[in-house]
């Protein structure tokens, strides 16, 4: 079979379904970005002053891009699989001489198109407010796919546990949301006392989030490399545990 046709077909099935309904998922995005850098840029950031060198609208806005590429790159691929369980036209998919892997990049490539889509249209909006440009491209860009690939793959692991609609929500609000905030997007690790600091470092979308602040400020509270390497560390991980788990047909076989 021609692995690379069914791989394209789920990935353009991926696309148009995000698209097809663009109000609901790219332009909400839009108007939450504009009231971040309103509130937080604008209005408390005039009070605020600098921060690690920057004006501080300038500095949370590599964070703001992120934010958004995790959580869409997270919903789009917990929603979307979950669909195909809670349809039952996850069978079709079984059945089909497709192996997982292919099944598994083809969601996840989905889950980095909208996570693309999204930050693109992030970035348009942060220049509406900020003169900030991005300095370093290839690491930009870099962690950018490596970030929206992890957070696809979480999605894919948080939608074959799911049993219901209400089982994909428990991650995003109980777990995705506080590391996201704590990560920081609004502040430089070096703020915190010793305690929080160490806990932060535990945070794996700290070292995303610095990384990716280097790719556009120059400036990061943790080495690049080192970043880069945890991202991989646990894209590697969780790849292993979604292959593991749609091989045993864990949520899917029942």
């Amino acid at each position: 079979m021609n692995y690379r046709v069914a791989f394209l077909t789920i990935l353009r099935k991926e696309i148009y379904r995000f698209m097809r309904i663009w109000p609901q998922t790219l332009l909400p995005v839009a108007v939450t970005t504009s009231l971040y850098f309103l509130i937080f840029g604008r209005m408390m950031g005039e009070r605020i002053g600098r921060m690690g060198g920057f004006n501080y609208i300038d500095f949370i806005v590599p964070g703001v891009v992120l934010m958004a590429v995790i959580n869409n790159s997270y919903s789009n691929v917990v929603s979307s699989f979950y669909s195909t369980k809670f349809q039952h036209y996850i069978e079709e998919l079984l059945v089909a001489p497709v192996p997982d892997w292919i099944i598994l990049a083809g969601y996840v490539c989905g889950g980095v198109a909208r996570g693309l889509a999204v930050g693109c249209v992030v970035t348009v909006i942060s220049m509406l407010f900020s003169d900030v440009r991005i300095q370093h491209w290839p690491v930009a860009l870099g962690v950018f796919v490596l970030t929206a690939t992890l957070f696809s793959l979480a999605g894919f692991i948080n939608a074959m546990f799911a049993n219901s609609f209400d089982d994909i929500s428990i991650v995003p609000n109980f777990v995705l949301t506080p590391l996201v905030y704590l990560g920081g997007v609004f502040f430089t690790v070096d703020m915190l006392p010793g305690v929080w600091r160490g806990v932060s470092l535990a945070n794996p979308i700290l070292y995303m989030i610095n990384a990716f602040r280097y790719g556009f400020l120059g400036i990061s509270d943790i080495p690049v490399l080192q970043a880069m390497a945890v991202a991989s560390g646990f894209i590697v991980v969780l790849a292993g545990a979604s292959l593991l788990l749609l091989r045993k047909g864990v949520g899917i076989k029942n």
